[in-house]
């Protein structure tokens, strides 16, 4: 028996980083929401042993994909509720790109997580699944709550956003991964102390009722640090500002970039706009929108 899973992307519609912790990780106020850019999923349950194959090159088919780990840590843990282990083959289609902060390993370790949930009868319950994801990353419960939501702490504590105005986007890979360890570690607090945003009081968003408009919100603290480490990301952003004439904003740690349309005719022609000034460059267009 063969399943898909539709693995789907991610954007941070504004991140702030609120303070370092102890164990070296910093935490977050972000609001995430998924998007239709995804990865297929097609799990083989008829095989004998557990593998994984994937057809992008910098992604790893062995032991080291999240994907992989989430169906072995599953396994493990389902293995101790008295049920026998299965082979079972795990492939990826890949056109969420690697290292782009649109969250693509952590989609992918989430889905196999759901769907080994699902085929075995719900053994977990959603708040266990999302307890087990976030052993594997910070990003893996937010795609198995499978909602808009603000998220704290590394990103485990999630509030859900029911009422996110939807927008149509253009969504640019530079060309280029960011290494979020990089990234983190060269965030200058001292870039961060202004921001807007208030840590007593949080963002003023109505969870209930009236619609919440995220376009003035808009917002990275991470941004700065990987437009120092990587120049390509602060040229394609003044770039694609210029050419789209409307705010560019990074998502998570980089590299992807992007941009907000209300109208899905002003996302196409901005969309067409980059295709044919980028055509013979590395940079890789998307056309999406809020899933």
């Amino acid at each position: 028996m063969i399943k898909r899973g539709a693995s789907f992307a991610k954007i941070n519609l504004f991140l702030y980083v609120t303070s370092k912790r102890e164990d070296g990780y910093h935490n977050l106020y972000s609001l995430m929401t998924q998007i239709d850019l995804w990865d297929d999923i097609y799990i083989d349950f008829s095989q004998k042993e557990l593998s994984i194959a994937c057809d992008h090159p910098d992604v790893p088919s062995d032991e080291s994909n999240l994907a992989y780990r989430a169906a072995v840590l599953f396994y493990h843990l389902f293995k101790k509720k008295s049920c026998e282990k299965k082979g079972l083959s795990i492939e990826i289609k890949k056109r969420i790109p690697p290292g782009g902060g649109l969250g693509g390993g952590s989609s992918n370790a989430a889905t196999i997580l759901t769907i080994l949930n699902n085929y075995y009868k719900r053994p977990f319950s959603k708040a266990e699944l999302m307890k087990i994801g976030l052993s594997l990353g910070a990003d893996v419960p937010f795609f198995i709550f499978g909602s808009p939501a603000i998220a704290k702490g590394v990103g485990e504590r999630l509030e859900k956003v029911p009422n996110l105005r939807p927008y149509h986007l253009v969504l640019c890979d530079p060309g280029i991964a960011a290494s979020t360890a990089n990234v983190y570690k060269n965030i200058d607090f001292r870039l961060t102390l202004n921001q807007k945003y208030n840590m007593n009081t949080g963002l003023n968003i109505p969870l209930r009722g009236q619609e919440f408009d995220v376009r003035d919100q808009m917002h990275n603290d991470l941004e700065e640090s990987a437009c120092r480490l990587y120049p390509e990301i602060k040229e394609t952003k003044e770039e694609m500002e210029l050419l789209l004439q409307r705010r560019v904003v990074m998502t998570g740690s980089g590299s992807s970039l992007f941009a907000l349309f209300s109208a899905r005719e002003n996302a196409n022609k901005g969309y067409e706009r980059l295709l044919r000034k980028w055509a013979r460059s590395k940079r890789k267009i998307f056309l999406s929108s809020f899933k």
